[in-house]
């Protein structure tokens, strides 16, 4: 697939946080569909939490009986995300609006050629209520496995946006795209997708929507008149199975104390004040406090744009980080 763009597009680019696409995603990993990767820490820790969900409540099992890997999988189940800021329920909402004839035609074509689930799943998804009963099953994910975890999840998320937009707005297309994923490239004006789907669309008039995910890789959608949206693994994505521990013969700690150590190594990647709180677990104080001292000793370096102040090591911060660590 081949994007055409021009710098007059890039008014047109946004960027959405989607607590959906996150539970779907995550859902996938802990069922198996999709590798674990760098991951599966997480993974194992919350498989036998599913495991749990998936004998209390059938209605996930039919919700993951619609997993597919290399093939179609109903898009309904995976609703545009409404906005950078948009909730669980909002996303939700959307796909309890999904029409049941929709629903059951894209159920059809998810389940064709492959073998038929168990009578109590076939049940369930013949049911005249099969929309929302695999939104609730939705809900039941997001409520057990995701949404505890979703303020350190989400600061992944936000953190990649604020860096991929700054590289977008200070260099172009280009600079944001590079690093996207192995099978996205920019070249002669448009981005390059390694995917089945071979043909050119223009982005004038639609716009184009990024999507950072911790638990996906990539997921491309063309369903206009929603903007194409691009879903890509968000940079730093291991920060979500706990804080960065330092390596045994660290001498960081020691030298800068145990909390700045552990604030200067998540600047590796730019973050803002209140993503650090939820990344590492302190508090606002701790980390403002801990912020003012490494930037005052010239290891990080602050960016406002707009509102936001970002931090990040800088030349020096990072090559401590790269000589003690």
């Amino acid at each position: 697939m081949l994007i055409k763009l021009d710098e007059s597009d890039l008014a047109s680019c946004s960027y959405a946080i989607s607590p959906m696409i996150e539970t779907h995603l995550g859902l996938r990993l802990l069922s198996g569909i999709d590798p674990a990767g760098v991951l599966r820490p997480w993974v194992e820790r919350h498989r036998p939490r599913l495991a749990e969900l998936r004998h209390t409540d059938p209605h996930v099992n039919a919700l993951i009986a619609l997993f597919r890997k290399g093939g179609y999988n109903a898009d309904f189940l995976l609703p545009p995300p409404v906005g950078p800021h948009g909730t669980f329920a909002e996303e939700l909402a959307g796909l309890r609006a999904t029409p049941p004839a929709l629903a059951r035609t894209e159920i059809g074509c998810t389940l064709d050629g492959h073998r038929r689930p168990s009578a109590e799943t076939q049940r369930i998804l013949d049911g005249p209520d099969v929309v929302d009963r695999l939104a609730d099953a939705m809900e039941a994910v997001w409520r057990q496995l995701i949404e505890p975890e979703w303020s350190r999840l989400r600061a992944v998320l936000q953190r990649d946006i604020v860096q991929r937009a700054g590289r977008l707005a200070a260099y172009g297309w280009g600079a944001a795209v590079d690093q996207l994923h192995p099978r996205v490239t920019w070249a002669g004006g448009g981005i390059t997708l390694g995917i089945s789907d071979r043909d050119t669309y223009q982005v004038a008039g639609q716009g184009l929507m990024l999507v950072p995910t911790v638990f996906g890789e990539l997921v491309v959608r063309h369903k206009p008149p929603q903007p194409f949206t691009i879903v890509y693994r968000a940079r730093g994505v291991a920060d979500t199975i706990g804080p960065p521990s330092p390596p045994r013969d660290d001498a960081l700690g020691p030298l800068l104390g145990g909390g700045r150590a552990s604030v200067l190594r998540a600047l590796a990647a730019p973050a803002t004040t209140s993503q650090l709180v939820a990344q590492l677990g302190l508090s606002l104080g701790t980390v403002s406090g801990h912020l003012s001292v490494l930037h005052g000793a010239g290891l990080v370096d602050r960016t406002r744009t707009g509102r936001s102040v970002t931090y990040a090591a800088n030349d020096l911060g990072l090559s401590l980080l790269s000589a003690r660590t």
